[in-house]
């Protein structure tokens, strides 16, 4: 008698992905909530643009690192560089010109929406390392052990585990 071996399928990184950003997007709530109170429409409105943008920018770049983590793990690290290095030029290109705007200083409060941003990428960055940490990834697949058995049923002398 035979019995399958049960290997998990290989982890990605997509439930972290995912995890980080709903808790960088409760970050965000509960600032634009603290916005609405202390500033009103201007306040919430800066916390909302600035948890849109920095869980946007985030996502997008993380989820490129895990496509390519789990397709080509050798080039991991060089374009998850590359990734982080691009949002923060992506993050700048988009505050900048925002602050810029009329719109802008008419509708949102600037102190709101840098708190929203900034706290939003270190909660990100916590629940990254975090969850990171706790997931199990193997390092290596270990082949399925193939079990002899013989005509009646009975596993073969030198099948089991441990026999020399």
């Amino acid at each position: 008698m035979t019995t399958e071996t049960r290997q998990d399928a290989r982890r990605t990184g997509v439930s972290t992905l995912v995890r980080s950003s709903l808790a960088a997007l409760a970050a965000g709530l509960a600032i634009s909530a603290a916005g609405l109170l202390v500033d009103g429409r201007s306040g919430l409105l800066a916390g909302l643009v600035g948890t849109a943008v920095v869980v946007g920018v985030l996502f997008s770049g993380a989820l490129v690192v895990t496509v390519v983590a789990d397709l080509l793990p050798g080039a991991s690290l060089m374009v998850a560089l590359m990734t982080y290095t691009l949002q923060m030029v992506l993050l700048a290109a988009v505050l900048i010109p925002l602050s810029d705007t009329a719109w802008a200083d008419d509708n949102l409060t600037a102190g709101w929406l840098a708190a929203a941003v900034i706290t939003g990428a270190l909660i990100w960055t916590a629940a990254q390392v975090l969850l990171a940490t706790r997931v199990r990834i193997p390092v290596y697949d270990l082949p399925a052990p193939e079990a002899t058995t013989q005509a009646d049923g009975r596993v073969a002398p030198g099948a089991e585990g441990g026999a020399r």
